[in-house]
């Protein structure tokens, strides 16, 4: 994450906070920052464990509240639909996802030609567009069986279920 981003990200909270009358907790700041530092949209849980070491006292309770916050004063998105667990991104920049469907990994790209679409007509009857953006699934390089890693992670998976059988 490039520091500019980041110092902007934490100074739209500030604004963002004082302006909605909210105070400007450590925990809510830490929280903030953590997400915007990273850059694999990561769940309320990888967070909370993130935060533990320097904030042993945070609660997951807190770190889902103020997620929820911040999601509210439009200073984080949540990707895609629910699924085992909301991904948070704090990148609020037009951009598209790549969603690796084996190991979860989540990547940003951005595409000239993707932000081009056209939204079908079909589409807008079912209310007002605000935004979009393209999410890809797929299988990463590091899951794919043609990589040496994909290919090593699949054999060990085998090994473990002959093992599993023979017991």
């Amino acid at each position: 994450m490039r520091a500019v981003g980041f110092n902007a990200r934490v100074e739209q909270f500030k604004t963002a906070a004082k302006k909605a009358g909210l105070k400007l907790t450590h925990q809510r700041l830490e929280i903030l920052r953590e997400i915007a530092a990273r850059e694999d949209h990561p769940d309320a849980e990888t967070l909370h464990r993130a935060l533990q070491p320097r904030m042993p006292t945070i609660s997951l309770d807190t770190v889902y509240r103020t997620l929820g916050l911040l999601t509210d004063l439009g200073l984080i998105t949540t990707l895609g639909p629910r699924r085992e667990s909301t991904r948070f991104d704090a990148n609020l920049k037009q951009h598209h996802h790549y969603v690796c469907t084996r190991c979860g990994l989540v990547r940003d790209f951005e595409s000239t030609e993707l932000n081009a679409l056209q939204i079908p007509d079909a589409v807008r009857q079912f209310g007002e567009i605000v935004t979009s953006h393209v999410e890809v699934r797929g299988i990463c390089a590091a899951c794919s069986p043609e990589s040496s890693g994909g290919s090593r992670r699949q054999a060990r998976r085998s090994m473990r279920k002959s093992e599993g059988s023979k017991r």
